[in-house]
């Protein structure tokens, strides 16, 4: 099946039925031309119609200049259109409302007066070519206040259109903002379920667990007291029974510090004494990364648990230590916005996956080999215990930044 060429194709979407009455009409004119013997009026008549028909289609984004050099192109055409056809006697002196119509669908009340103003004064600059006034066989006057007339009209009908676009796209802004919202608080409840069902499972699962880690873990050392000590497979075996079940006690511990309802001891702490105890711990785990420390000077102690909000920061610049190269670097930022005090984690590492991006702070999501998938989560809950909000950017192969802003102000209870 053949089919049209792309720009034939183009061309076909474009038309619009409004098209075929402005063809119409001009059709009709150049079927019935004033001065049969004057071949330029049929000219200018064509080109006329075929402006008004492209006006609305090319550029496909119209620009202020780009009007303007339209409604002056169907100006200087129907001011020649005219003065081929009897001048200030011709019957084509309404299509001078084709350029002001224009301006008034564009442009604003002055921009339609001046239009209407230099139209009108087209059409009078042909009485300078009048040599008997008796030629003159209708009053021009009134064809001038008709342009102002139907100009003003015409604005007063697109000042309206444009009042109701104006309304209707900041309701559908409101709309699309209010459905983002829906979106954010849908996904913070499927998140909320989630952590109350882990939280749930969690507990229940530690308190049963413990007991028989317990057991395992003192049979453990008792067979290693009792085992010969040439026997180096069996106290070896042993030992891992003792150091698998401290890591599950150290998961469980986990488990409970997520699922327990945090109680924050809110106290006046300096936030950068804190950041420094975190950076120091940090330094002692990832010795082969360089951390550096940039804090605005000037943010005022407040209220917050400094025990928390340290294991949240060890936590964050573990997790950047650990995304960076061999002899990498961590920047820790700290500065104050308003009645916030914003912290900043940079890293120049591997960077995280936009598709993981959402869920990095969902309980159990790691990409860790032995990762538990706790430790942000964890993290989002104490930040969102003191009021505010953990953030990320990413690049793969650039590194990362988590920002936490806290408010300074004590919430209401």
């Amino acid at each position: 099946m053949l089919r049209p060429p792309k720009f034939l194709a183009r061309c076909f979407r474009l038309v619009q039925p409004r098209d075929f009455v402005w063809l119409a009409l001009f059709g009709v004119l150049i079927a019935r031309p004033q001065n049969p013997d004057e071949p330029q009026e049929v000219v200018f008549l064509v080109a006329l119609g075929v402006a008004q028909v492209l006006e609305p289609k090319i550029p496909a984004e119209p620009t202020t200049r780009s009007r303007l050099l339209w409604i002056g192109l169907k100006l200087a055409l129907a001011f020649m259109l005219i003065g081929f056809s009897f001048g200030i006697n011709s019957v084509y002196w309404p299509v001078l409302l084709l350029p002001v119509v224009s301006a008034a669908t564009m442009f604003g009340a002055m921009g339609t007066t001046l239009c209407a103003a230099v139209a009108g004064a087209a059409y009078l600059l042909f009485l300078h070519w009048v040599k008997d006034p008796s030629e003159i066989t209708a009053d021009p006057v009134p064809p001038v206040v008709l342009l102002a007339m139907i100009a003003n009209l015409a604005n007063s009908v697109a000042e309206d259109l444009r009042s109701q676009t104006r309304k209707s796209r900041a309701a559908a802004e409101q709309l699309a903002a209010a459905n983002l919202q829906l979106q954010q608080a849908e996904e913070e409840k499927r998140r909320a379920d989630r952590l109350a069902a882990l939280g749930q499972l969690s507990a229940g699962l530690a308190h049963e667990l413990r007991n028989p880690l317990g057991t395992i873990r003192a049979s453990s050392e008792m067979l290693t007291h009792n085992l010969a000590a040439e026997n180096e497979v069996a106290r070896e075996v042993a030992g891992f029974i003792a150091s698998e079940v401290d890591r599950c006690n150290s998961l469980i511990t986990r488990f409970l510090q997520f699922a327990r309802p945090l109680e924050l001891q809110l106290a006046q702490a300096d936030l950068a004494q804190t950041l420094d105890r975190a950076v120091a711990l940090a330094e002692r785990e990832a010795p082969g990364i360089a951390f550096y420390r940039n804090y605005e000077p000037g943010i005022p102690p407040f209220a917050f648990d400094a025990e928390l909000l340290e294991r949240v920061f060890y936590n964050l610049l573990i997790n950047a230590a650990q995304a960076s190269p061999p002899g990498g670097a961590v920047t820790l930022k700290a500065r104050a916005g308003g009645a916030n005090a914003e912290v900043s984690v940079i890293d120049r590492g591997c960077g995280i996956d936009p598709a993981q991006r959402d869920s990095i702070f969902n309980p159990f999501f790691t990409t860790k080999p032995r990762g538990v998938g706790l430790g942000l989560a964890i993290v989002s809950k104490i930040v969102d215990e003191h009021g505010g909000n953990i953030t990320v950017e990413s690049e793969p192969g650039k590194g990362s930044i988590f920002r936490v802003s806290l408010p300074m102000e004590v919430r209401a209870a």
